[in-house]
């Protein structure tokens, strides 16, 4: 990207989420200021830009904060939405931006811009198009010069929209569809709308309106999943469209095929169903196509699966908290509120080095498993899901390295202190707050320099209500078969690769 005429003072809200991550980056390297806005600065301390950003503490629905996080800037990026956070997301979703509005507008913010969704003029909307379009109206009416960008499909590597596409068509060769893979859809490859959006940080004060963004592609989403079938080299889908298919169910079969839940799913492929095509290409008025042409959806594919089986994805829709996860703090915390709590602790001496040991832990999960009972963890995965829940089909950011705030199957990173402490809050339905910690430890006391290493593995369970407490008695004489094995296959695994090491290291000298 360009420097930018004159540097900028952006506040990008969302931040935690794809878009918004994936922004950042692009406005520094135009030459702007950034601030971020979260609720949870912890999660962002392992970004690569952190170092030249200012981090603002607050929630988006508190005026005060918000306010004052708006002080001294020019441009602020709306990018926060509630989806699947249940059946009253649309309230939601327009009380904070009537807050966010307000504070923009009582801070003396230059210009708004909103990336929301493409609305067709004689269609019955979907719930989340809906929505968009409500955002985008309180935006617009905040006497703010405001600019929404409406996109269709975005294509990236890590987008929901492109997971659920991947998914689809890499699993099934042959698909039972229903109606709304006949309609036609307009997608744009996220390079082209983070170029949309750091260009409308300069545009002029007068332009207040709604542009149409989308890339040169139009098709309907049965295409979709035919050309991505073509670009990775997979033969071709065969497709039968099934009409009883409705919305709700439509979701879940989606959250069985995909990592995304049914909550999320919803949403999305309701709003499939509409004619999501641009009218207009106002925006190269102002935000002209590069001379090469926007990017293709052939193109965006390829560049999208090779960042993904590079392992080189810069953020994934799952960097966002689980709509309604838990945020209360560890049992250990000084403000614990107190209550009845279960643990499960367990500690194994091994004679891996720590480096081995650590190895091991930071790379659970995704592919490699959870060292126990697979089969044990499988059933909780698609029992998680068939109630909604997010299951195991999150897999890991990256094979071998962990960031605060990460997804890791049902789990989070709520703590990473590198070489000693992996802590992972529960993001499955439960009835209760759920914790798994893994603490690498010298052991070996009195033997300078300690010989041993230990690793120590806690489980945590807060229960809410009896619903908790039969639940965790239900489970319990599980544990010594799961947390058990699990203790004892990561410290072998741990001992195995360091003999692996030594066996190289013999070989190469």
């Amino acid at each position: 990207m360009a420097p930018a005429e004159r540097a900028l003072t952006c506040l990008v809200t969302g931040v935690t989420g794809y878009v918004g991550g994936r922004l950042v980056p692009e406005l520094l390297a135009a030459g702007h200021r950034v601030r971020v806005l979260t609720r949870s600065p912890r999660k962002l301390r392992d970004r690569p830009w952190i170092g030249q950003v200012e981090v603002a503490e607050a929630d988006a629905t508190d005026a005060d904060a918000v306010a004052r996080a708006c002080e001294g800037v020019d441009v602020v990026y709306y990018l926060v939405h509630s989806l699947g956070s249940g059946p009253e997301f649309e309230a939601t979703e327009r009380r904070t931006a009537e807050v966010v509005a307000g504070a923009v507008r009582d801070a003396g913010v230059g210009r708004l811009v909103f990336l929301g969704g493409l609305e067709p003029d004689d269609e019955e909307l979907s719930p989340h198009l809906r929505s968009r379009g409500e955002v985008a109206r309180v935006l617009l009416d905040s006497g703010v010069p405001t600019v929404v960008l409406r996109a269709a499909v975005i294509l990236g590597s890590g987008s929901v929209s492109f997971e659920m596409l991947r998914y689809l068509t890499e699993r099934l060769p042959v698909m039972v569809t229903p109606r709304w893979v006949h309609s036609r859809i307009q997608p744009i490859a996220i390079r082209d709308v983070l170029r949309y959006l750091v260009g409308c940080a300069t545009l002029p004060p007068d332009v207040h309106r709604c542009f149409d963004i989308g890339g040169p592609d139009v098709m309907d989403y049965a295409t979709m999943m035919q050309r991505y079938a073509e670009v990775t080299g997979l033969p071709r889908r065969r497709i039968l469209p099934v009409p009883i298919f409705t919305p709700s169910l439509s979701s879940h079969w989606v959250g069985v095929i995909t990592p995304v839940p049914a909550a999320i799913a919803r949403p999305l492929v309701e709003s499939l169903r509409n004619t999501v095509v641009c009218t207009e290409h106002d925006i190269a008025r102002y935000v002209p196509d590069p001379p090469e042409g926007l990017l293709g959806f052939d193109e965006a594919v390829r560049l999208a699966v090779q960042k993904v089986r590079n392992n080189a994805v810069d953020t994934r829709w799952t960097g966002a908290s689980v709509p309604g996860a838990p945020s209360d703090p560890l049992p250990s915390d000084p403000d614990w509120a107190g209550g009845s709590l279960y643990l499960d602790e367990r500690t194994r001496e091994t004679d891996a080095t720590p480096e081995a040991l650590w190895r091991v832990v930071e790379g659970i999960g995704g592919e490699t498993g959870w060292y126990s009972f697979p089969l044990a963890w499988e059933v909780r995965g698609w029992m998680d899901r068939a109630v909604g829940g997010v299951g195991l089909r999150r897999g890991r950011r990256d094979p071998s390295d962990l960031h605060v705030g990460d997804a890791l199957d049902w789990w989070r990173v709520e703590e990473l202190d590198e070489g000693r402490l992996l802590r992972l809050r529960a993001e499955m339905r439960l009835p209760g707050l759920a914790w798994l910690e893994f603490h690498v430890e010298r052991a070996g006391e009195g033997v300078d320099p300690p010989t041993r290493t230990r690793l120590r593995q806690k489980a945590t369970f807060h229960p809410l209500g009896l619903a908790g407490q039969l639940y965790w008695w239900s489970v319990s004489p599980f544990h010594g078969v799961v947390f058990g094995s699990m203790v004892r296959n990561i410290t072998k695994t741990a001992e195995a690769l360091d003999q692996e090491d030594a066996t190289r290291a013999d070989e190469a000298a």
